[in-house]
């Protein structure tokens, strides 16, 4: 097993990443209960993190030409800085990768920032996947999250962004504060109606160090009821694949073909490259992430030092854990073979009484081949998923 293992790590030493991820840190608002790498109102740093970007890709030592499979770009906002700037960023990009019209190149979007400027320039330079941050169409829970756009905002930017782009998913949020179920059937079935190639449901988590973590402290809020938060995310299994939507990871859904290949390349355990503030890469067996602050990361770049804050290497047993980890998430599990062959170790010989605990409390199903949540499983994945670490 041994030996398998090292050709493993070997061959995939000998090629570089074939994805590669861009932090975007720029926003106008931070949202209360937004836990991410930003700073809002902060626009005149955009040059100076272009610079940095710069740096820390030549600090890199990426062999110019790399092709990528997939390229994404989150944030932040990577819409946010003007058209001047985006087109700055992208073509930066394109100087040290190769990006041909069969790479997934996604951007994360803002629909009030989508100006038809904007969408022509993401048209030119290449971007065929865009990830819209719609959240809800109730503009009660929009005013709670403090969004900046409307439900008829997104009905306008949609018609403009499908008729430049095959592929658009939507982002949205269940378990907001005083959001019934009869509210969230209404923002599934408006967004079923808007056609998106691909849709993402995430449960609201309060943050600490977020102004929603401060706020529920305090009382002026409050998390939904957890059998409430259930039957939200349960109606949403049960109306989007309905609606041609194939569940195919815990909080993702999708047409046929409509996939998001990049998130898959974090599912499946494959290396990334990784740039800006708060990045996280995987690269050669280590894990290494950025600095979050925003300032710190310019600061570093500016005096030529590391913008790395933590690294790891991980050892073969830790790497194997994580890939169950991640493997689980995905609603087709883990091939026992795959695994295998990925890690060189058989599942049963480094989990299996985890593995069989989880299948007789129901949780997950287990038929010989392929391990994978249940339905039941899938509601409480976190704590399924942590008993294998």
């Amino acid at each position: 097993m041994t030996s398998r293992a090292s050709e493993i790590g070997l061959s995939n030493e000998a090629r570089p990443p074939a994805a590669a991820y861009f932090h975007v840190p720029f926003c106008a608002h931070r949202c209360g209960y937004c836990d991410f790498t930003l700073i809002a109102g902060r626009d005149d740093l955009v040059g100076d993190y272009l610079r940095s970007l710069d740096l820390e890709i030549q600090r890199s030592r990426i062999p110019l030409g790399t092709p990528l499979a997939t390229l994404f770009f989150g944030g932040g906002t990577p819409t946010h800085p003007e058209p001047a700037e985006m087109r700055r960023l992208f073509e930066m990009t394109r100087r040290y990768f190769h990006v041909s019209a069969t790479t997934e190149f996604s951007v994360e979007a803002n629909p009030l920032d989508l100006t038809d400027e904007k969408i022509d320039l993401l048209t030119e330079m290449g971007v065929n996947r865009i990830s819209l941050g719609v959240q809800s169409f109730s503009q009660q829970a929009l005013k709670l999250l403090e969004r900046d756009h409307c439900a008829h905002d997104v009905r306008d930017v949609m018609a403009r962004l499908k008729s430049r782009f095959e592929n658009v998913s939507l982002d949205l949020i269940f378990g907001v504060p005083n959001q019934t179920l009869p509210d969230w059937k209404e923002t599934l079935e408006r967004a079923i109606e808007l056609g998106p190639s691909h849709i993402s449901t995430y449960g609201l988590t309060f943050e600490k160090g977020t102004a929603f973590w401060t706020r529920r402290e305090r009382g002026d809020i409050s998390a939904v009821d957890e059998e409430l938060e259930r039957e939200q995310y349960a109606l949403a299994m049960e109306q989007l694949p309905a609606a041609g939507y194939e569940q195919y990871e815990i909080s993702n859904f999708a047409k046929p073909g409509f996939e998001c290949r990049h998130n898959n390349v974090y599912w499946n355990g494959d290396e990334y490259w990784a740039f800006g503030p708060g990045a996280a890469r995987y690269m050669n067996g280590r894990r290494e992430t950025n600095i979050r602050s925003v300032l710190g990361w310019l600061a570093r770049l500016e005096r030529n030092e590391s913008p790395v804050a933590d690294s790891e290497e991980l050892d073969r047993e830790h790497r194997a854990r994580e890939l169950i980890y991640l493997g689980l998430r995905r609603i087709r599990g883990i091939s026992r073979a795959s695994f295998y062959e990925q890690t060189g170790f058989e599942l049963d010989e480094l989990c299996g009484p985890s593995l069989r605990e989880q299948v007789q409390l129901g949780l997950l199903d287990d038929d010989g081949s392929y391990v994978r949540l249940t339905l039941e499983g899938r509601f409480v994945a976190d704590r399924v998923v942590m008993e294998f670490l």
